[in-house]
This record gives structure tokens, C-alpha cells and sequence, in this order.
């Protein structure tokens, strides 16, 4: 058994200077659901945990000014629940409620569920070490050792943002639904607090699938801001091998802006397919200043997995994508005041 040292900060500058203190053997952790999973799999090993729920302010939930703010430390189910949420914002709402069990909503906090890491099985399972290749050749886990799930089992791996070194799904639901909403992560850290667009936060592959968030180790995340927009017109729609408790194999956050029967504006983010919370843009394009139909709408769903690159057993996900987008614009469509 590995001993490992614990403190409780009280204040983000006392977090960060014990982090300093300890170094890249340490971890932040607050409802630590994804980071326990990670230390018992041996992903993750840290010498140091600093536990920053201690610290005042950051579990706040502000939906009365400019934006929708959510302090890092807010746990899921009361986001999903606050009532301006769920009567206003659909689509976060339920990419929350949608997402692992009550009992987890209840624990873990929305500012940790951005940081999730991928599920992939070669990753989470494979015998190896931060220093060692185990069974199980994994870029994310031991840089330059290679991908074994690329010809292997893949059913349930990325295809779209994929690279020669890595097709694992980016897991998480929130942060689907944050990337239709144009939201922002508030990000403290040795240099002082900056602002990083959803859309810039999440890192593709390419060569170095090991480097998965734009956060610095010592980094931590305080808040995140959610324009406030029309958004009533919006779900998150999801498909998932069982019912209760599963990641996605597809889904999809939508918000329509309708006038009358036609398109004024969508944003649709994809979930489930891609190695990040991905944003289908040729879609929103295609639909806008339209009539929305079932037809077009699924035309739109083509339209977002058209450089789709399938591997041996996931090619069922273009045509299953589509039909998860086509759904889902329909049902956020209906919601039109």
C-alpha cells in the first residue's frame, strides 16, 4: 500500500501553494468520483492530495446576473435542479441528469466532471504504469507506446477527431452541453485567474493524446459561465447501451433559435463519437433560415459525421449520430415558446 498525504486548503491561494510545495505528485481533488476510479487503476498515483473543498465561494450558483455562473465546487444534481436551470436551460439540465447515477450527481462537482477521462478500456485497464507499458499499448498512459485500441476493439471508440494516436471518446455529458452553450472555464493557477472558451479547453489528440485539457498542473478550476441566451428550445439527447448509469454511444446538445416554422440559429455539440465534446458546425449551417422537417433535420445529422473516420466495429455510429441530432432538433424545436 502506497502512503499518501493529505491537506485541506482553505483559500485558492493556500491550494496552490501547497501544490507548489509538493509539486507534480500532487492532485487536487474535490468529490474525487473520477480521481479515485483513476488511483485504483493505477492511472493516476499521486503522492499528495489537497483537498480544496474547504474553500469558500466556489460551490455558489448565480443565474440572476449577465450570465449563468456555477462555482467549480456546485455538485451536479443541484445544478441540474436549480430551478432557472431546469426551466430555462434544458440542455444543461439534463446533460447532468442524464449523466451517471443520483448517488454520483450527489457527490461529484461540475467543475471536476469537466476534467473526466476517457473510458476507454486499453486506457483504464491496461496493466501498465505512468513508466511502463503494460499489456496494453496506450498513448494516453505511457506517451510513444502506441494505441492498441486502433484495429482493435473499437465499438464504442471516437470517430470524429481522431488521430494515428488515439480514438478515445471523450466521456463526459456537461461538457457537451456547455460546448452548444458557448460557455467559459474559469481557471486559477500560479499566474493568477484567466478565462478559457469551452471551445479551447478541450485539446485534440493529434501526437500527444497524453495532453487532454488546456489547465496547467498546478491550475485549478473555479467557476464556469454560461452566456445567457434564448434556451428554452434545447435538450440533450442521449443513446447509451443500458438505461441508468452508461456513457453515451451517441448524444447530442441542441439549441434552436426558431422563427415560426424555420431555423433563426442552432448550435449543435455531439457527444459519445469524438475524442473532444465536439461542435458540428456544418450542420448549424445547413439548417439555418430553413424549414425544419424531419428530413432536413436529419440531412443535418448526415452533415455532421461527413469526415467521419470509422474504424472495424463503430461504423454504425455515422448513421446512428445522425439520427440522435435529427431527434434531438425535433424535440428542442417543439419546446419553442
Amino acid at each position: 500500500m502506497r502512503a499518501i498525504d493529505y491537506t485541506r486548503a482553505d483559500s485558492l491561494e493556500a491550494a496552490v501553494e501547497a501544490f507548489a510545495a509538493v509539486g507534480l505528485d500532487a492532485r487536487y481533488i474535490a468529490g474525487g468520483t473520477t480521481l479515485y476510479d483513476l488511483m485504483k487503476l493505477g492511472v493516476e498515483r499521486p503522492a499528495h492530495l489537497i483537498d480544496v473543498t474547504g474553500i469558500m465561494g466556489l460551490d455558489t450558483i448565480d443565474t440572476e446576473g449577465d450570465v449563468l455562473r456555477f462555482g467549480a465546487l456546485a455538485l451536479m444534481s443541484d445544478v441540474a435542479y436549480a430551478p432557472a436551470v431546469r426551466g430555462e436551460y434544458p440542455v444543461l439540465s439534463e446533460s447532468l441528469l442524464k449523466a451517471a447515477s443520483q448517488q454520483l450527481r450527489n457527490m461529484a462537482t461540475v467543475g471536476g466532471n469537466l476534467l473526466q477521462r476517457t473510458r476507454c478500456p486499453y486506457f483504464r485497464n491496461g496493466a501498465g504504469s505512468l513508466s511502463t507499458v503494460g499489456v496494453y499499448p496506450c498513448n494516453k498512459r505511457v506517451p510513444g507506446s502506441g494505441c492498441a485500441a486502433i484495429g482493435g476493439l473499437d465499438r464504442g471508440h471516437a470517430i470524429l477527431g481522431v488521430s494515428d494516436a488515439c480514438i478515445a471518446v471523450s466521456p463526459g455529458d456537461w461538457p457537451v452541453a456547455l460546448t452548444a452553450m458557448g460557455a467559459s472555464v474559469e481557471i486559477h493557477g500560479p499566474a493568477g485567474t484567466r478565462t478559457v472558451p469551452i471551445s479551447d479547453f478541450y485539446r485534440l489528440p493529434g501526437n500527444t493524446p497524453h495532453l487532454e485539457f488546456n489547465i496547467a498542473p498546478a491550475e485549478l478550476i473555479t467557476a464556469i459561465t454560461v452566456p445567457k441566451a434564448p434556451s428554452r428550445s434545447s435538450t440533450y439527447h442521449k443513446i447509451r447501451d443500458r438505461e441508468s448509469f452508461a456513457f453515451a454511444v451517441a448524444s447530442a446538445a441542441v439549441v434552436v433559435e426558431m422563427e415560426g416554422a424555420d431555423v433563426r440559429t442552432a448550435r449543435i455539440a455531439l457527444g459519445g463519437v469524438a475524442t473532444i465534446p465536439w461542435r458540428a458546425q456544418s450542420a448549424e449551417e445547413m439548417l439555418r433560415g430553413k424549414q425544419l422537417t424531419p428530413e432536413l433535420a436529419f440531412e443535418a445529422g448526415r452533415a455532421a459525421f461527413k469526415d467521419a473516420r470509422q474504424g472495424q466495429h463503430n461504423a454504425f455510429k455515422s448513421d446512428l449520430g445522425a439520427r440522435v441530432v435529427a431527434d434531438a432538433l425535433m424535440i428542442a424545436a417543439e419546446r419553442r415558446a
